[in-house]
């Protein structure tokens, strides 16, 4: 594990982004772990988010980017603290956005920021992806803008889980496949776990190795 990735451990906990109980996701899972990335709403708080997407973008897509994309709504305000992490080593990153709903006045449209022109290698930035709901939304919002190329998507963490009863793959991983993209994380739940080690009470191990053992995915 990287030491951007145990950092950005310690600050999910810190900032009461991850969290052990008894939890229900949106897809009706009971979990034992949760990723609430809305519990983000400071400044300083979006400068170190900011850096730890940065820090994975670059080991984890070397091929490079255009353009960052934020998918409405929590994806925005992380297009923004990544391009200024960005800022931060000396390269200037455009980002956009879509609109929930078409603006039909003014400079009109769904999207917000960069314009969009063909050719444009697009990396999307997510939360995290447990369906890929919102990735199947935003591809074509981003096709229609222009013949732009998908070069990617990450997230903050992979909670390495099936995206349905009927897949073997995980969630991200499945959404990588479907539109042949590099996928990414800044962490994984292994290595969250790996990374806390002892400091999870034997209730919490044993809950998180019943739901991993009952939703993990085969292959990840």
């Amino acid at each position: 594990m990287h030491d951007y990735q145990r950092r950005f451990i310690e600050f999910m906990l810190e900032a009461g982004v991850l969290t052990f109980g008894d939890f229900t996701t949106k897809s009706g899972r009971k979990t034992p772990y949760f990723v609430n990335t809305g519990k983000y709403r400071s400044g300083p708080q979006l400068v170190q988010l900011g850096r730890a997407y940065a820090d994975a973008i670059e080991r984890s897509f070397p091929e490079g980017f255009d353009c960052l994309f934020g998918p409405a709504y929590k994806g925005i305000p992380l297009v923004v603290a990544v391009s200024m992490a960005f800022a931060e080593r000396g390269r200037e990153v455009e980002f956009c956005f879509n609109r929930k709903e078409a603006k039909d006045h003014g400079e009109g449209g769904l999207l917000v920021g960069r314009k969009l022109k063909d050719g444009d290698r697009v990396l999307i930035v997510e939360d995290v992806t447990t369906a890929g709901t919102s990735i199947r939304e935003t591809v074509p919002i981003l096709r229609a803008a222009a013949k732009i190329k998908l070069a990617g998507l990450v997230v903050s963490v992979d909670r390495q889980e099936r995206a349905s009863d009927a897949s073997t793959r995980t969630a991200l991983a499945e959404v990588g496949a479907e539109f042949a993209i590099p996928t990414a994380a800044i962490v994984t739940i292994d290595e969250v776990l790996e990374h806390l080690g002892s400091r999870l009470t034997e209730a919490d191990r044993s809950r998180i190795a019943a739901y991993r053992a009952q939703y993990g995915a085969a292959l990840v």
